[in-house]
């Protein structure tokens, strides 16, 4: 199969929506019913992500099957944290928010966070209390449960942190992979094109 990671454009928009859809059903089914309430994430949300160079799609034989916004730091909700304290509050991040499939797209998580880790070795992402899965997939894939955090609206949300330098002990890193310790911009993904 062959599989992309690309920016997202506004051509894409129709087919984002979509699997929005899907991702809140697989929501639902788990139980997490509150998270990604009516109208969110929205179209304008989508649409802002792009404008900062930080919306991707993930396709599949050129269908779209996820979506996720990759952002630079800072991200404002994260400035204070409850019960508990980021890895590293000093360097700078990259935040991984609205990471949605279909379904039937397998191993979506991990394709998206070994392309967010080529840009960047510092990486926080946050969820809701009751997405068991996402918090599944975030101590597998060797994030830090942080503390909590509060957005805009005031919803309380888990905060996680991972610096690839910090996941394994140096010995351990095998050395022709030198991804852990770069932190590339996006500017490299524009000028190179879509990762494979």
């Amino acid at each position: 199969m062959s599989r992309i990671i690309r920016e997202a454009k506004q051509t894409d928009i129709a087919d984002i929506m979509k699997v929005m859809e899907a991702a809140k059903k697989i929501m639902r089914s788990s139980g997490n019913m509150h998270q990604w309430g009516e109208g969110y994430p929205s179209e304008a949300v989508i649409t802002s992500d792009m404008e900062k160079s930080g919306g991707f799609v993930i396709e599949d034989e050129g269908r779209v099957v996820g979506y996720f916004a990759f952002l630079q730091s800072p991200e404002p909700t994260y400035h204070k944290i409850y019960d508990g304290k980021w890895l590293d509050d000093e360097l700078p991040y990259h935040v991984v928010h609205r990471i949605a499939s279909y379904p039937d797209a397998h191993h979506i998580f991990s394709d998206m966070i070994d392309f967010c880790f080529a840009h960047d070795a510092n990486i926080r992402i946050d969820t809701h209390r009751d997405n068991t899965i996402m918090q599944h997939n975030l101590l597998k894939h060797g994030f830090t449960y942080c503390g909590i955090i509060y957005l805009a609206s005031g919803d309380e949300r888990l905060a996680y942190q991972r610096i690839a330098q910090l996941r394994c002990k140096p010995e351990a890193v095998d050395k022709r992979d030198s991804r852990p310790t770069i932190a590339r911009s996006i500017k490299t993904l524009r000028d190179n094109g879509p990762i494979a």
